[in-house]
C-alpha cells in the first residue's frame, strides 16, 4: 500500500530527467526537468512534502539512480515496461506525460517491479552477457569462414569442424585471386581473435565462481547435469535473488510456459510466451538436450559433487534421473524434440530453484 506523502514519476532518458510529483494531501503537483544526474535528482526530492516515493521505468539506463535514490532514504522503484498499464485511447507520448503516468501508478500500487541488483551483481552479469557475446561472434565469424570456402567449392571432410586439425588446413586454403586470399585470411583471423577473447571470458568467470558470493549456489546448480560452471554461474548472477519464486513461477519468469487464449469454455493454448531473460532462457534449453541421453553418474559428474553438499547431491541426483525419465516418457509418446526439449527446460528451472535455495 501506498504509505508516503508524495507520489513521484520519473522519465528517465541518458541526457535528462523529467519528474512529476503529486502531494496528496494537498493534491499540489511539482514537475521539473533535470539533468541525469543522481545529485540533482536527490536535490529536488528533498524540495518536495516528504515522505516521498519514487518510481522510473526499467531501461538502458540502468539501476545506478535507484540505489543511489534508496541509500539517500527514498523509497525507490523500478518498474517492467511492458507490464505498464495505458489507457487505450491515449494517443499522446511526451516525457512529461509518461511522468505523470508513473506517479499516478505509484499512489496507486498499479504496477510490476523489478528487482534492483547490487553493483556487484550488475558487474557479474556484465561479464555474463560479454561471453555471450563473444559466443555469438564467434559463431558468426566462424560462418563467415566457412561460406567463404563454400562459394570457392572449399568444403572441409575430415571429421569435426573447428579443431586442431580444421584450423591446420584452413591455415593451408590458398585461392587464385589475391584479394580473395586477402579477405579469407582477414575472416580467419577474426575467428582466432574472437576465440582467444571467448577464453579469456571463460578463465575469468571459472575464477568468479571458484571463490565470490556466488560460489555455494553454482555448485549446487553443478549437481544436475548440462550445468557446468559457466551456466551455473550465469544463471547465479541473472536471476540472483532465487526466493522471489518458487519451482512453479521460474519457468513462467524466464518465458518457458505456454501462451493461452481461453475464453469460456475454450481453452487454447499456443507457443512459449519467451518472456523474461533470453539468455537464461536458451542455457535451460541447451542444459535440457543433456538429460536425453542414458543416466551415468560419470567423473565429471561425480567431481562437481564432490564439491557440494550431500542434500545438494541428492537432490541433483533426483532430478537427473527425474529429468531423463521425462525424456523417455515424451519419446515413449514421439513427442516432438522442440516440445520435449522445452517441458524438459521448464522443469529443470524448478529443480535449479530448488537446488538454490536448498540450505546447506
Amino acid at each position: 500500500m501506498f504509505s508516503e506523502r508524495t507520489s513521484v514519476g520519473l522519465d528517465v532518458h541518458a541526457r535528462s530527467v523529467v519528474g512529476h510529483g503529486i502531494d496528496q494531501v494537498t493534491g499540489e503537483v511539482f514537475t521539473s526537468r533535470l539533468v541525469p544526474d543522481g545529485g540533482a535528482v536527490t536535490a529536488w526530492l528533498a524540495g518536495l512534502p516528504g515522505p516521498v516515493a519514487v518510481l522510473y521505468e526499467a531501461g538502458p539506463t540502468g539501476f545506478g539512480l535507484a540505489r543511489q535514490l534508496r541509500s539517500a532514504g527514498y523509497r525507490c522503484e523500478v518498474a517492467a515496461p511492458s507490464k505498464l498499464r495505458r489507457p487505450a485511447g491515449d494517443r499522446v507520448k511526451t516525457d512529461a506525460r509518461d511522468a505523470e503516468h508513473l506517479s499516478r501508478l505509484l499512489r496507486l500500487d498499479d504496477f510490476t517491479a523489478v528487482a534492483v541488483p547490487e553493483e556487484a551483481t550488475e558487474a557479474a552479469r556484465d561479464l555474463v552477457r560479454c561471453r555471450e557475446d563473444s559466443r555469438s561472434d564467434l559463431m558468426r565469424a566462424r560462418h563467415r569462414v566457412s561460406k567463404m570456402l563454400l562459394r570457392h567449392g572449399v568444403v572441409w571432410s575430415g571429421g569435426h569442424a573447428w579443431t586442431g586439425d580444421h584450423l591446420a588446413w584452413l591455415a593451408r586454403q590458398r585461392f587464385a585471386q589475391p584479394v580473395s586470399q586477402y579477405a579469407f585470411e582477414e575472416a580467419l583471423d577474426q575467428v582466432l581473435a574472437t576465440a582467444a577473447r571467448r577464453d579469456r571470458l571463460d578463465v575469468r568467470i571459472e575464477e568468479l565462481a571458484a571463490d565470490s558470493a556466488w560460489t555455494p549456489v553454482v555448485r549446487r546448480l553443478g549437481c544436475l547435469r548440462g550445468i557446468s560452471t559457466l551456466t551455473g554461474f550465469a544463471l547465479a548472477v541473472e536471476i540472483g535473488d532465487w526466493t522471489r519464486f518458487d519451482g512453479n513461477s521460474i519457468g513462467a519468469y524466464v518465458g518457458l510456459v505456454p501462451s493461452e487464449n481461453s475464453s469460456g469454455r475454450s481453452r487454447v493454448l499456443g507457443p512459449i510466451t519467451k518472456t523474461g531473460n533470453g539468455h537464461i532462457r536458451r542455457l535451460l534449453v541447451e542444459a535440457a538436450w543433456h538429460h536425453r541421453p542414458r543416466y551415468v553418474v560419470g567423473k565429471t559428474l561425480r567431481g562437481r559433487w564432490d564439491l557440494s553438499t550431500p542434500a545438494a547431491r541428492a537432490r541433483g541426483d533426483a532430478g537427473n534421473r527425474r529429468l531423463h525419465h521425462r525424456w523417455a516418457v515424451f519419446q515413449a509418446r514421439k513427442k516432438r524434440y522442440n516440445v520435449a526439449t522445452i517441458a524438459v527446460a521448464r522443469e529443470l528451472a524448478g529443480w535449479c530453484w530448488s537446488l538454490a535455495v536448498i540450505e546447506d
